[in-house]
């Protein structure tokens, strides 16, 4: 009688080195055709990000480390991060609690979207296309901060500014305020609840930074669950996704010096902004990843 098939063995069994669990993860993800766009675009990218968090390596460092023989407890703790991320459909920084903006990490979970900004891009070079320079700015306003990230990133590039970060969500603010105290920052940045501009009467700064909600209805009916794992209110801009846009250009003159500019991401709503406010000299600030998706005004042009 013929002998049956050996059972395969378990992953954590047969997969003995780095290089191995990045070929397994890439398969499994490509298999269970998962959606990126968290901070990863690709099955790779997303499978050497989640390896590299949970064997406690630099996020950034991978070649080194690819034939590393890697410990029966790593083994399992792989395992056990592939699977989950395949079963829950969740965006990968919800399962490590960090997400990285540049040279950046922040805590987040899911009372937040996971940051991805072009304005943080931007920041590297401290919006020099807007911007004179460093001392040139003295408050800063990140409207709907969610996790933080960019009133932080906005305190690192201006070192003698102010920061208020506002959000309309309770829940995005206590992620925030743990990011700035992370940071150490709390003497710079001030969180407060606002509905856009509403709550920030009387405040004005030279620059105002927005990563509002712009995705349309269709768009967020369609989203893949990795996109709907995120706080639903963080998308939803509306019919054509720019409600949240269009009221924060009717009221930012009022918050912003004389001086100031007002810089928002508003994703593809180009042609839809420019049909609307034909009058309007949007100044485009492309970045390597971007074309057309963050604009930038001085206070005169919204006057």
């Amino acid at each position: 009688m013929a002998k049956a098939p050996a059972r395969p063995a378990e992953p954590e069994q047969e997969l003995l080195t780095v290089r191995d669990w990045l070929r397994y993860s890439v398969s499994r993800f490509n298999r269970a055709r998962l959606a990126y766009g968290h901070g990863t675009a690709t099955a790779f990218d997303e499978a050497a990000f989640l390896i590299l968090h949970t064997l406690h390596l630099p996020i950034d460092q991978l070649d080194p480390w690819l034939d590393a023989r890697v410990l029966p407890s790593e083994r399992r703790a792989l395992a056990d991060i592939v699977e989950r991320r395949i079963s829950a459909r969740k965006p990968a920084a919800y399962l490590t609690n960090e997400a990285w903006i540049g040279g950046f990490s922040f805590y987040v979970d899911e009372r937040v979207i996971v940051p991805r900004s072009y304005i943080g891009e931007l920041m590297r070079d401290g919006l020099v296309d807007v911007v004179s320079g460093p001392g040139a700015v003295g408050g800063i306003l990140d409207l709907c901060t969610g996790s933080g990230c960019l009133a932080i990133l906005a305190a690192h590039a201006f070192p003698d500014a102010k920061v208020d970060g506002s959000d309309i969500s309770g829940d995005a603010l206590a992620v925030a305020e743990r990011n700035v105290a992370d940071y150490g920052l709390q003497d710079r940045i001030s969180l407060i609840r606002s509905d856009l501009l509403d709550g920030l009467a009387g405040r004005r700064y030279d620059l105002i930074l927005a990563n509002p909600p712009y995705v349309s209805e269709a768009a967020v009916a369609a989203f893949p669950p990795e996109y709907a794992a995120e706080p639903v209110a963080a998308h939803a801009g509306g019919s054509d996704g720019l409600d949240c846009v269009r009221r924060i250009l009717e009221r930012a003159a009022d918050h912003l010096t004389p001086h100031g500019t007002l810089v928002v991401e508003i994703g593809i709503g180009r042609e839809i902004l420019e049909r609307d406010y034909p009058d309007v000299p949007f100044l485009w600030l492309d970045t390597a990843e971007s074309e057309g998706e963050v604009f930038a005004l001085p206070r005169d042009a919204l006057a």
